[in-house]
């Protein structure tokens, strides 16, 4: 298991029943004694980047379920540090934020492509000693986070590939029914 810092993978013990992270994995971009925050790759959101960001009628894209906190807010994660200045790097050759203008003229000229470029609502944050908390609750398993993992083409199959990397018992663990009980 890894310690949480930034590019670590948070993969939602498969009994956490938490409606907002059962079966998640969150990619952490920071994480620091005041708190931590990061995204959840695996939830799709019902509405696309043109019906939540005026202006962008041309850009039916997909958009992720980052987290239930400042649900107002559009985030990015991408692969272009040298055309979307102002990003941070999280782990190598994955990048959080920018310019969002920047972002969207690059894919309008269409010189970025657009599955290394993956936009999310809100976020999922924790508070002072939360995450560390909910760590010793074993509510989460850490994994080191990869590109191909982060910009997965089949978001319903990051859970399940996140835990195949922890490997051992864990890999069994990927087909474990939601409610054990239900068996």
């Amino acid at each position: 298991m890894e310690s949480p810092a930034p590019g670590i993978l948070l993969i939602a013990d498969p009994f956490l029943k938490d409606p907002n992270f059962m079966r998640t994995v969150v990619f952490l971009c920071e994480h620091q004694d005041e708190g931590s925050f990061g995204f959840v790759l695996n939830k799709n959101y019902d509405y696309t980047l043109n019906e939540l960001v005026s202006g962008l009628d041309d850009l039916k894209l997909p958009v992720f379920l980052g987290g239930p906190v400042q649900m107002d807010t559009i985030h990015f994660l991408h692969q272009y540090p040298d055309k979307i200045i102002g990003g941070y790097e999280i782990i190598d050759g994955v990048f959080w934020g920018g310019s969002f203008e920047t972002a969207i003229d690059l894919i309008r000229a269409g010189e970025i492509d657009i599955s290394k470029i993956r936009f999310y609502i809100g976020y999922s944050g924790w508070g002072s000693g939360q995450l560390a908390d909910e760590l010793k609750e074993k509510s989460w398993l850490t994994v080191q986070a990869s590109r191909k993992l982060v910009f997965h083409k089949q978001t319903d199959e990051i859970w399940k590939e996140a835990l195949r990397h922890l490997g051992g018992d864990y890999e069994i663990m990927i087909n474990f029914p939601i409610d054990p009980q239900l068996n």
